[in-house]
């Protein structure tokens, strides 16, 4: 797929609908040749539209005119580029939490969560949200989780959780400023809702901070999958991370994780982790597909602002 393909993808699946200022910015950037030129000197895992615009906003530029866009990256382009080579896109979006809750709620309590892609760890407080899908809502704590849920009854209680770890190439603290900025410039422009979520989720982490773990996912998660207390589930769990890991490395991860013990949830795009049969989704837009132990249970939207059950 040409990085044309890949931004048109962007605006037309993800952006279109969810964030007008990014569908009209990817569009423009799919046929502006000069700033695809440069983005074809990136490391192809380098050249995605939500590394680049939260770059661009990192570093003070602007989003909402793609004019005003095109003119601030050409100009400002060694700073950009460096800057994409060495982040990569941890948006550790706690919205997540709302589609994962269904399934971490029905297994054996308490459990051991284990976050592969872990950013800055704000996924490991399921417990400590409080969630609503449609009128009903569980849990009395901030944030408060939207979620428009289809074909399932909302989950009645909250998980207990004994122990919140995380794996992570390159881990965030959301108690230093400039990893909090990263993180704020990951969120669209137009979703404040989720700014208030980012910091409200960040002072539940910051007040009690999860074991995070520099490593890689496939050479370092054994080990510290073993460190689950006895008694507890262990829950190795994913969202939105495996399309930047190589498919080897991918492959060689789905079997380590296999071989644990406990359960393994992951929440990822078809396209990167293939299951064999799929209903249709529930629309054109990019929806992961959510899953227990390899068994694909539910359509879900990337932020967690909807989840659609079919097992």
């Amino acid at each position: 797929m040409s990085i044309a393909e890949v931004y048109t993808g962007f605006a037309t699946r993800e952006a279109h609908g969810v964030s007008p200022a990014y569908e009209r910015l990817a569009l423009a950037v799919s046929r502006d040749d000069e700033v695809l030129a440069l983005l074809g000197t990136l490391p192809p895992a380098k050249r995605q539209p939500n590394l680049l615009f939260g770059v661009v906003r990192l570093l003070g530029g602007p989003v909402e005119d793609p004019a005003a866009f095109h003119d601030w990256a050409v100009a400002n382009w060694p700073a950009i580029a460096a800057e994409m080579r060495s982040r990569a896109t941890q948006t550790n979006e706690a919205g997540r939490c709302a589609v994962l809750l269904p399934v971490l709620a029905a297994l054996p309590q308490p459990l051991a969560l284990l976050e592969v892609g872990a950013s800055a760890g704000l996924c490991l407080y399921p417990d400590r949200y409080a969630y609503r899908y449609g009128d009903h809502q569980v849990g009395s704590g901030q944030p408060v989780l939207e979620c428009a849920a289809t074909g399932m009854a909302p989950p009645a209680r909250l998980p207990e959780v004994v122990r919140r770890a995380g794996l992570d190439l390159n881990p965030l603290d959301v108690t230093g400023p400039a990893d909090l900025a990263w993180l704020d410039a990951l969120i669209w422009p137009e979703h404040t809702h989720r700014r208030a979520r980012l910091r409200a989720a960040a002072a539940v982490a910051a007040a009690e901070p999860p074991l995070l773990v520099r490593g890689d996912l496939v050479d370092d998660l054994p080990a510290l999958a073993a460190q689950a207390p006895a008694g507890a589930t262990l829950v190795v769990f994913h969202s939105s991370v495996l399309y930047q890991v190589p498919a080897s490395r991918r492959a060689a991860f789905v079997e380590v994780v296999r071989g644990l013990p406990g359960h393994w949830i992951a929440n990822e795009d078809p396209d990167v982790l293939r299951h064999d049969t799929l209903p249709e989704p529930p629309s054109g837009a990019l929806n992961n597909v959510l899953a227990l132990d390899g068994r694909p249970l539910a359509w879900t939207r990337g932020h967690g602002q909807a989840i659609s059950w079919f097992a």
